[in-house]
């Protein structure tokens, strides 16, 4: 396979010129991001709007920018996200959105309007064959996601405390994935109902199609018969209450490997195109309701039809900085007991890993991690 190109450029400016977003028009048009015909196809554009309290989620000037470009294009743009296997703000699409309004994805800002993939209780989803899959033979991807002609993936490239960090790959893989594709992705195991909050609603009886939820006619409460259970998570997007949950029990390998694989499913047969952007590097992922101070600087923006390729080449430019210090990775750093692992990302997280997920998904063809960087000066 042939080097992979990833254009990137960095944040700086002059003054009086280009602001941030118009550069970053510039460098996915450079990039090619008009080899794609656009002319009248819906585009996904799949990107993380923040859970409430986090403020180091891309800005959505960033989205419109490339909400603009695809106009430009002649297409039919919409920001996507899929709905959360945990409890928060954004485990269904009501709340969802709200949280996104707050924090400031509107379809005044970012013009165009903005859909959760997989609806309203993140039980709207398509089961999609993963070609070449080790892990996923059909993968839950959200509806509407795989309704679109074109994808385009919108990426915060961050720390992540299992995976190392958040780039390209989890954006789509897990980002993607409807709250029972999640569920896949990271646990093996079966649910656990939380009496205390279980209301005895029987809504979760609606979505087993396996008699694995039995109620309990003498404490009123939902139980789970655990040798009928299949572990499709389907009833975790039917419950109002937070009363159902999955352990994270995946081993992190084959979290990467199933991230990996639900990547494929995702973007393979349609046209697709990459951008991330490595800015307010947070040592945690943006789903945390709150972020911690950046580990690294704010290195640049980069582009890529390759999203093996573009994690790749993030990754290599995270790990040639300079720590900042007073972060969380510094923090580390300074501990009497610490042990170097030469890797900017596992030395904040060590329970991390996240070569894995890079190898998986050069073998099942998603990419490659063998790059050519091109550096775009943008003034």
């Amino acid at each position: 396979m042939e080097k992979a190109k990833v254009y990137f450029t960095d944040f700086r400016t002059m003054p009086y010129g280009d602001g941030l977003p118009t550069k970053l028009k510039k460098l996915i048009k450079r990039a090619g991001i008009g080899q794609i015909d656009m002319d009248g196809k819906f585009v996904a554009i799949k990107m993380h709007f923040g859970e409430l309290g986090n403020i180091s989620y891309l800005r959505p000037n960033y989205a419109r920018a490339v909400v603009d470009v695809v106009k430009e294009l002649g297409g039919k743009p919409f920001l996507t996200d899929c709905n959360t296997m945990y409890p928060g703000k954004r485990k269904n699409a009501l709340e969802h959105l709200e949280c996104a309004w707050e924090n400031g994805f509107t379809p005044l800002t970012v013009g165009c309007p903005i859909l959760i993939g997989d609806g309203l209780k993140g039980t709207d989803d398509i089961a999609v064959p993963v070609k070449g899959g080790q892990y996923v033979k059909e993968a839950k991807i959200g509806r509407a996601i795989m309704d679109a002609d074109v994808f385009i993936s919108l990426t915060h490239f961050k720390g992540h405390e299992l995976t190392g960090f958040g780039g390209a790959i989890k954006n789509i893989g897990m980002g993607c994935g409807s709250r029972a594709g999640k569920k896949e992705q990271h646990s093996n195991g079966k649910p656990h109902i939380n009496q205390d909050l279980c209301r005895g609603c029987r809504r979760c009886l609606r979505e087993c199609a396996n008699n694995a939820l039995v109620f309990d006619t003498v404490n009123k409460k939902m139980t789970v018969n655990k040798e009928n259970c299949v572990g499709c998570g389907r009833c975790l997007g039917s419950c109002n209450f937070d009363a159902i949950s999955f352990e994270n029990d995946a081993a992190v390998e084959q979290l990467n490997y199933r991230m990996a694989e639900y990547a494929k499913a995702v973007v393979d047969g349609r046209p697709c195109f990459h951008i991330s952007l490595v800015v307010d590097v947070s040592p945690y992922c943006d789903c945390h309701g709150e972020n911690d101070v950046p580990i690294l600087p704010d290195l640049g923006m980069f582009a890529s039809f390759d999203p093996v390729a573009l994690d790749q080449a993030c990754a290599d430019a995270c790990l040639k900085a300079t720590p900042l210090p007073g972060s969380h990775l510094t923090d580390n750093m300074n501990k009497p007991d610490f042990v170097d692992h030469h890797d900017h990302f596992i030395n904040s997280t060590p329970e991390s890993e996240w070569r894995s997920c890079l190898e998986h998904a050069e073998r099942i063809g998603l990419g490659t991690r063998d790059y050519e960087l091109i550096v775009v000066k943008l003034t």
